[in-house]
């Protein structure tokens, strides 16, 4: 474990035991905090005195350089929190923390869902080698987020236990530790099974997708795990796409429902969304429908 590791891990640590903080928000602040100690320190030791105010600015700067204000803004609290957390412990001075800058984030209406257009996604899936390890894991995560659309962390949560290939389905750990069972389809079950049978690393992790290289573990959030995987198959596949997410292929699967007659109610039941108004952003992109609301400008011809 190194330097980075240890700390991120006592702060998660931390806001477990002292904060009571709910797990995905504890895995969510952790990360933050190992990216901002790896961005600061590198592999040198983490010494939490060493850190000044412009830190945290810089790296709130970069962040915003990368990801939308409503992330941006995620990245601001959780770097509060982990300040906080040094001035808990007595390595930060009191009120390092009001130093991080906030980040505007009002919006009127929700923003138009971004989707990848589905022949860019196939393209991205194709650009996996498939003669490779890392192809086949590759093409598996790809396939999931097109196919099932599965959240990033739901990907990265995925173990060996979570497959049941007698009857084709697979279980799914959602947003607040809801489980849902999702149907396996042929083409991610065949690439889920090629990557088990050769290329999946021999280890002790039961997580379904492992690092390639050393420490050989389970995927990680943020740009070490499935967010990496999207981006180099784009850069592979040469695709311009809405931004270099994974959500997108979530959003991508929705607007093709949409466009297939499916209701909002059965997109919100795939996308497994707890209110129907997290789903009723997709009716935007409904333009058929749209059209039948608006009414005819003045003056022109009817």
């Amino acid at each position: 474990m190194t330097d980075v590791d240890r700390v991120a891990a006592n702060f998660a640590r931390h806001l477990q035991v002292n904060r009571a903080l709910a797990l995905a928000t504890v895995d969510t602040y952790a990360r933050v905090a190992r990216q901002f100690l790896a961005w600061r320190f590198g592999h040198a030791a983490v010494c939490l005195c060493d850190l000044r105010p412009s830190d945290s600015i810089a790296f709130v700067r970069q962040e915003s350089k990368r990801m939308a204000p409503p992330a941006v803004k995620g990245v601001a609290n959780a770097l509060r929190s982990f300040l906080r957390f040094g001035e808990f412990l007595g390595e930060v001075p009191a009120g390092f923390a009001a130093g991080v800058p906030s980040v505007a984030t009002w919006t009127t209406t929700p923003p138009i869902p971004k989707a990848i257009d589905a022949e860019h996604a196939q393209r991205a899936i194709d650009s996996c080698d498939r003669s490779t390890a890392v192809g086949r894991r590759d093409r598996a995560v790809l396939l999931l987020l097109a196919r099932l659309g599965l959240r990033a962390c739901e990907v990265i949560r995925l173990a060996l236990d979570d497959i049941d290939w007698d009857q084709a389905h697979l279980r799914v750990c959602g947003k607040g530790g809801r489980q849902s069972l999702l149907p396996l389809p042929t083409d991610v079950g065949a690439a889920i099974a090629a990557y088990l049978r050769d290329g999946r690393p021999t280890c002790d992790d039961r997580h379904l997708f492992l690092r390639s290289m050393a420490p050989i573990r389970g995927l990680l959030d943020g740009s070490d795990g499935v967010g990496s995987i999207v981006r180099y198959a784009l850069k592979r596949a040469k695709v311009d796409a809405p931004h270099h997410g994974s959500h997108q292929f979530r959003h991508a699967l929705a607007v093709r429902m949409l466009g297939r007659g499916a209701s909002l109610l059965e997109i919100g039941q795939v996308l497994r969304h707890r209110s129907p108004q997290t789903t009723s952003i997709y009716a935007k992109v409904d333009l058929n429908a749209l059209r039948t609301l608006v009414m005819p400008w003045p003056g022109s011809a009817r």
